[in-house]
């Protein structure tokens, strides 16, 4: 699989003892030449990290607890997505309005939901983690006691968006959080527990939602959402420590004020240093700080990447969010029935979610044994990104990634044709239908950090904002679409779509590593004028 491979890319590299941020067996001392010239310097923490004995002191327990508060908080995004799908007939009805009015209620959830975590990532890169958490959930409480209490459809889109607002976020930061405290060795497998926890509200909410909007109302949903969210907010007061490096360092710098958990009240900072300071100089916010991450999107081989992540993110969102009313048309199916039919999506994104991760660790050995052959290194050379700036990232993530991508149009092709079948057929195509969105979405992730990776939350709140933006859109014609031309060519069509972007994925792997070692040299000589 070597030809994918440009020959600009085998050059023979310089063996160092030490690994690096793409490396997936590194050991934490081997962070000590982490630094990358990936972004500008007002974004990329990771780039001014000097080297230091340990990278990070807390214990894998000790962050494997902090992975799962974070996880938890981050549930409530597609939780607070996906609980609504099952009430939408029911919404339609109680407020007098058409399923496509209602169906706009999602869209602007997912509008705010890929703009709010642009500001509140870079803020939570800049003013520390934990703030941003905590104000957050504090929007996301109020917006959501708001909607159990409106009365009308303006109210109901209007607190939707500060619903969104509040809950969005919660991604960009769990993932800033764990680039805070992992070295590379560790993302991997936590990025996939991060990502199949938070999945975990695409394969509960519908089912709760059906049960609440069937015995309760779908009011109750909204009541249900503030009493889980304020059980998370307390975990994160109660356990969750500042981990934004230029506030906590290695984890040894003591905290004080909202930065320290109220844990530390009782058990005391035990990895404290009081000589200790941040190895790291804390920025300024400014407009340029929220700005700045949307400059990702210009180079471009992270806008081949996040729009590919996009399409396939846009004809699974159209998927799910049609399916509450296909399904009690043609199944006859009530609220909870339907919340129920939800498991196989929820399911199917859980488990693409946590085999990717293996999966990815398993490519990039199998391209590092590769890259070692060809530049004749001895097998065991750890790449360090740095002194092998040439070592395909991008191959070694997306390797695999065409054989989902074909299952996966495959499966979104005979889709609306299967909904004049058996129930249980278009229940286990949007199973496998969310497992290869989701692998596709987990890929993208891992590849925008490591082309990113002092940037982790900017990163991903850019990624975040490329799918739902035209996600949104998607969701807002797919009903308009299925009543023009039936469900059946609606993903049809849809397949075709995804199939015309292939070349995409076809391009990143083919010139992707050459248009970053082309970023990295222009970044390198931007900071040599600077600093000159």
């Amino acid at each position: 699989m070597s030809h994918f491979i440009s020959p600009e890319s085998l050059k023979v590299a310089t063996v160092t003892e030490r690994s690096c941020d793409s490396s997936p067996s590194l050991s934490s001392r081997d962070e000590k030449d982490l630094a990358t010239p990936s972004s500008s310097s007002s974004i990329n923490l990771e780039s001014q990290i000097p080297k230091s004995t340990t990278y990070h002191v807390f214990t894998r327990s000790r962050k494997l607890q902090m992975v799962c508060i974070v996880s938890l908080a981050a549930i409530f995004s597609p939780l607070s997505s996906n609980i609504y799908f099952p009430a939408l007939g029911i919404i339609s009805k109680d407020l007098g309005v058409s399923m496509s009015l209602t169906t706009l209620t999602v869209t602007i959830y997912m509008i705010v939901q890929g703009l709010a975590p642009s500001f509140w990532g870079s803020f939570s890169d800049i003013i520390g983690r934990r703030g941003i958490f905590i104000g957050t959930f504090i929007v996301y409480m109020i917006a959501n006691i708001a909607l159990a209490v409106s009365t009308n459809y303006g109210e109901l889109m209007a607190f939707r968006a500060l619903q969104a607002a509040g809950s969005s976020a919660t991604i960009s930061i769990g993932a800033g959080v764990i680039g805070d405290i992992t070295t590379s060795a560790e993302r991997g497998s936590l990025v996939g527990i991060f990502g199949g926890v938070r999945m975990l509200g695409q394969g509960v909410g519908p089912v709760f939602g059906g049960i609440l909007s069937q015995y309760l109302g779908y009011r109750s949903i909204f009541w249900f959402l503030t009493i889980m969210s304020g059980i998370s907010l307390l975990s994160i007061l109660v356990f969750l420590p500042e981990t934004l490096r230029t506030v906590a360092g290695n984890g040894t710098v003591p905290l004080h004020g909202l930065y320290k958990p109220w844990i530390y009240c009782i058990t005391g900072q035990k990895e404290a240093k009081e000589d200790s300071v941040p190895t790291l100089e804390k920025k300024k916010v400014t407009w340029k700080t929220v700005i700045a991450p949307l400059g990702f999107l210009a180079e471009k081989d992270v806008f081949i990447t996040l729009f590919f992540g996009a399409i396939v993110y846009t004809v699974w969102s159209m998927v799910t969010s049609s399916t509450s009313d296909l399904f009690e048309s043609r199944y006859g199916l009530n609220s909870l029935e339907v919340g129920l039919t939800f498991l196989g999506n929820g399911f199917g994104c859980m488990s693409g979610s946590y085999s990717i991760g293996y999966l990815m660790d398993f490519n990039h050995k199998r391209t590092e044994h590769e890259y070692c052959m060809q530049n004749n290194l001895p097998l065991e050379t750890r790449i360090n990104s740095k002194s092998h700036p040439n070592f395909p990232i991008e191959y070694a993530r997306m390797r695999n990634t065409w054989w989902i991508t074909a299952v996966f149009i495959v499966c979104t092709a005979v889709y609306g044709f299967s909904l004049d079948t058996h129930l249980a057929v278009p229940v286990i195509l949007q199973y496998v239908i969310a497992y290869c969105a989701t692998a596709i979405f987990t890929i993208n992730s891992a590849l925008v950090i490591d082309l990113y990776p002092g940037a982790s939350a900017s990163a991903t709140a850019v990624n975040n904002l490329m799918r739902c933006e035209v996600g949104a859109a998607g969701v807002a014609a797919v009903q308009p679409i299925i009543d023009a031309i039936t469900a059946e060519y609606t993903f049809l069509l849809l397949a075709g779509i995804t199939l015309a972007m292939v070349p995409l994925l076809m391009a990143e792997m083919r010139w992707g590593a050459g248009w970053r070692m082309e970023r990295t040299e222009r970044l390198k000589r931007k900071e040599q004028s600077q600093s000159a």
